[in-house]
């Protein structure tokens, strides 16, 4: 008989510092392939900036026993883009590079902040608001480490149906077209983390979920945070406390209202996701407790009464274990990639059916050679950063603290990656936080999606099977640690 529930948790040193980086409203903004604007008209919510530095409860200061994390309100940046952030961030901190990983909530409202815009309407803005984003994030990450503290986690799991499976059949145009798919499933669960100093006062919470923020579409002119904006305003408002959104493996999941240019909506689905959140974080009970059977009580009927006690010394020392690891995993490319000189042809042909169209009067025509003049600009821009050789080499962290593991990868996952890890560590807490350092890896699909013209895979860059690899080298490594 079971007479003890244990409840996950990690001791660490933790300190955290939070920015606004939100962009001028005017900047390059155009995300989406059918909008019609270029420049930002506003600003829906500002967007925010937080570092978090974990290390080791009795460790030293050496790579090995330190992790910062860099959680950006932004979608993706290039690979010229993050190494000009983390150059900075190096310099003026003196942290070592390979401490530091940065993920992005993937917010599709905040602008596309690519130095190849800067000759846009806006773009010429670009430049010296990644210049003011690295300052910020540097100051950020100075006060994060000043305020390091000896810390406690508790781990917890919701679940909210915010997400809806996207890869949806269009019997009209006969394609799987990137919508909302009812018929299709999605992971629904929401891990949360509560942070608490050694007096139990909250330091901040984590919420990990796996939906692509796309709420706001081609219709939004606002600069957005999207739903995570809401998110943490619901759970901030609640416990006192900053909020962390940390992106999970969402390549096939949207919300199931998405696509639009109401930010109303967009605050909706985040207090959706938010109440789930705080469901979760109101059952978790307090840091250094199990929940133990104390025995029978006689009354109308004999009870059975259970307490939370606090755990041995022994279990408090094992919920301080900290062993890291940071490796490039080697993905091959997919064979056949497009080659830059024929993306670019193509690309000034659509730029000239545009003209043509428009100086026709065919606006629906202009309009659909304009997205894809746009789809064929950020194959360019991807084309031109990818790593020289025949593989890929996908940035990975995964650290573990105490019962728990924190995984930060680059890339854009199908939700398997998530579940499957999930389903092989039962009872584990895994934090999986994608779209981390620059978004050169684009999509990675299971291998039985490829080949079958679903948007994800037709732009994925490394060859079938290599979501599974990942998948195996991490296991192996969570096994071993």
């Amino acid at each position: 008989m079971n007479t003890h529930v244990d409840t996950p948790q990690s001791r660490c040193r933790f300190g955290l510092a939070s920015g606004d980086i939100t962009p001028p409203a005017n900047i390059y903004h155009r995300m989406w392939g059918a909008a019609k604007h270029e420049r930002a008209t506003g600003i829906h919510r500002p967007l925010r900036a937080t570092v978090i530095a974990f290390a080791a409860d009795a460790g030293d200061d050496t790579p090995a026993t330190e992790q910062i994390l860099v959680a950006l309100d932004h979608c993706v940046l290039g690979a010229l883009e993050l190494t000009n952030l983390l150059d900075h961030v190096s310099a003026a901190t003196g942290c070592r590079r390979e401490t530091i990983a940065v993920v992005f909530s993937h917010t599709h409202a905040a602008g596309l902040m690519g130095l190849d815009r800067v000759g846009l309407p806006g773009g010429d803005l670009i430049p010296d608001y990644l210049n003011q984003l690295g300052r910020i994030v540097s100051e950020l990450t100075s006060q994060a480490l000043s305020r390091q503290t000896r810390a406690s986690i508790v781990y917890g799991t919701g679940r909210c149906c915010l997400a809806g499976h996207r890869d949806f059949w269009d019997e009209t145009t006969q394609q799987t077209i990137c919508g909302f798919n009812p018929a299709g499933p999605a992971d629904d669960t929401v891990l949360v983390a509560r942070v608490t100093n050694e007096h139990g006062a909250p330091l901040a919470t984590f919420v990990n979920y796996a939906c692509h923020p796309t709420t706001l579409a081609w219709d939004n002119t606002l600069i957005s945070p999207d739903f995570p904006g809401a998110m943490r305003e619901v759970v901030e408002q609640a416990t006192g406390a900053p909020c962390v959104f940390l992106q999970g493996a969402s390549g096939e999941l949207g919300p199931r209202e998405g696509y639009v240019g109401d930010p109303a909506v967009a605050d909706r689905n985040g207090r959706e996701l938010g109440y789930a959140a705080l469901s979760a974080l109101t059952a978790l009970p307090a840091a250094g407790t199990r929940f133990v059977f104390t025995g029978a009580v006689v009354s109308g009927a004999t009870l059975g009464a259970w307490a939370h006690q606090p755990l041995t010394p022994a279990e408090l020392s094992a919920s301080s274990r900290w062993q890291l690891a940071r490796w490039h995993e080697p993905l091959a490319y997919r064979p056949g990639q497009p080659r830059k000189e024929n993306v670019a042809a193509e690309l000034q042909q659509f730029q000239h059916d545009e003209r043509a169209a428009r100086a026709d009067g065919d606006l629906p025509r202009a309009a659909e050679c304009r997205a894809m003049a746009e789809r064929k600009m950020r194959l360019l821009h991807r084309l031109a950063q990818l790593p020289a050789g025949e593989h890929f080499p996908l940035q990975v962290v995964l650290w573990r603290m105490g019962d728990a593991f924190w995984l930060v990868a680059q890339g854009e996952m199908y939700s398997v990656f998530q579940t499957e890890l999930r389903r092989r560590f039962p009872g584990t807490p895994i934090i999986v936080a994608t779209i981390a350092a620059d978004w050169g890896a684009s999509y990675l699909p299971p291998a039985g999606l490829y080949d079958k013209k679903i948007y994800q895979e037709s732009i994925a860059v490394v060859a079938a099977g290599s979501l599974e690899q990942l998948l195996d080298s991490i296991s192996t490594r969570i096994t071993a640690l």
